[in-house]
């Protein structure tokens, strides 16, 4: 890191540290007590902070690591500076630790754009700053950064992984993969990605010897024709089934292979991936929530995807291929309809955005979730050209891992798309300055819409004297 670089990043992360503060402050005079589900996380910490730990909320659902987190970071510095009383573990105290879990995230948000793209020297470093800036402010999970919610630890502890895992660090990568799962038990998901990264690494250096052997100058390793897919994936086969590859392969990712293990023992122990209730989180092969994540993507990075340039190659590919869009519709619709699940929190509980929009857009009439269905294929077209510059095996580990981490998921919530969109947005080229700058002014706005409602547009229940707030 150049000096102007490294003076201009400080800057930024400071800046955006001290902005953080008087949020989370402002936040704390207004939601003094336990919000949500900090109803369940506070309590449960405030018992492992006395040493009750084995106490534990039937209603929580994710494993002990943001507990056990917080108990270590806040006694030693209740001991530190003499903290006695209710201020020692207070629901204030413990949102604090995910105001340092973002500080941490801003880091590593840095650290990856410029491992990812350290190649690409056109990049300059105010576009790198920019770009960690516009991340760290991510509305979905920048709102849970002033809340006891698991996702900024979630996130720092897999970006932290993905981290090591670029540098080669395995072990460490599996460490950190196995805290990440303590904070959220689909982050092994995330763990398999780091493999996926390395096998797909070694896969792309044999597909390019194969080339080089065959002199076939038409066969490319990156995205191409649909012929050229399929005779990747017959050479991917080949690959895996060669005992010589899978034992090389298993020389390297053996840190991964141990954590996924564990992680079977887990759920075979523990009956099911969930623990605490289950009732409300059951597992259903859900595949509209991958249309959902791609319309979440779309919106969110719109300076990206949504451009004259893109809708003009989009409608171009849709003239030269209508048969495939043709399968693809029908296969999506297909999917919509006989794959849709709407559970019961989305249509009962209106503090989320997600009932507003499903109630204003898919509840307006019953056809409505199969009109969007060509607004989904330009999604997913759009989300797939911005990851051309990846290998075709990265691709396919990428999009294995996303349909993982989503279409299981019964319950429509945006924190589910927080990893995946973040992991794609990571990946993707440079954009234009002004579309970086258009990007931050953006999620500039919707955190000042998003906090604006949280603090000033409160509403009662019927029957109820507390005081309900808006939020992701």
């Amino acid at each position: 890191m150049e000096r102007s670089e490294a003076r201009g990043f400080s800057a930024a992360m400071s800046g955006a540290f001290l902005l953080s503060c008087l949020l989370f402050a402002a936040i704390n005079r207004h939601q003094r007590g336990p919000y949500m589900d900090e109803a369940f996380h506070v309590p449960q910490a405030q018992a492992y902070c006395h040493g009750r730990f084995l106490q534990w909320d039937p209603m929580i659902t994710t494993l002990p690591g943001l507990y056990l987190v917080s108990v270590g970071a806040v006694k030693p510095a209740a001991w530190l500076f003499g903290w006695t009383g209710s201020v020692v573990c207070s629901a204030g105290m413990l949102r604090f630790i995910n105001l340092l879990f973002s500080a941490g995230n801003f880091y590593l948000l840095y650290l990856l754009l410029f491992k990812i793209h350290q190649k690409n020297k056109a990049v300059s470093g105010f576009q790198r700053i920019l770009s960690t800036l516009t991340l760290a402010m991510f509305p979905t999970l920048y709102f849970f950064t002033f809340l006891y919610y698991t996702d900024p630890g979630s996130v720092f502890f897999t970006l932290f992984a993905y981290l090591m895992c670029l540098y080669g660090n395995h072990k460490t990568s599996a460490l950190l993969g196995f805290c990440g799962f303590m904070f959220r038990q689909t982050n092994i998901v995330w763990t398999v990605f780091c493999a996926g990264n390395v096998v797909a690494e070694k896969l792309n250096e044999a597909w390019k010897t194969e080339l080089q052997k065959k002199k076939d100058e038409k066969i490319s390793s990156r995205k191409g024709s649909f012929s050229d897919l399929i005779r990747t994936l017959q050479f991917l086969t080949e690959y895996l089934i060669t005992p010589k590859n899978l034992v090389i392969l298993t020389a390297l990712t053996w840190p991964y292979i141990i954590l996924v293990t564990v992680f079977f023992v887990f759920v075979f122990i523990n009956g099911g991936i969930v623990v605490g209730d289950r009732s409300s989180h059951e597992a259903c092969l859900h595949f509209p929530q991958l249309f959902y994540f791609l319309s979440f993507t779309v919106f969110f990075s719109f300076p990206h995807l949504l451009t004259p340039t893109k809708i003009r190659k989009f409608l171009l590919s849709l003239r030269k291929h209508p048969v495939q869009y043709s399968l693809i519709a029908i296969i999506s619709l297909l999917l919509i309809w006989k794959f849709t699940y709407v559970h019961k929190y989305l249509l009962a509980d209106n503090r989320h955005y997600t009932f507003y929009v499903w109630r204003k857009v898919f509840q307006r009439h019953d056809l409505v979730k199969y009109v969007l269905v060509p607004v989904y294929i330009f999604a997913g077209w759009s989300f797939a050209d911005t990851l051309k510059s990846k290998s075709i095996f990265w691709i396919l580990m990428y999009f294995v891992c996303l349909l993982a981490v989503t279409v299981p998921q019964k319950l429509l919530e945006f924190r589910y798309f927080i990893l995946p969109f973040l992991i794609y947005r990571l990946n993707i080229p440079f954009p234009s300055l002004y579309r970086q700058l258009l990007e931050l002014a953006f999620y500039i706005v919707v955190n000042a819409v998003t906090f604006y409602l949280f603090l000033n547009r409160t509403f009662q229940w019927p029957n109820s004297d507390e005081i309900q707030r808006f939020m992701w």
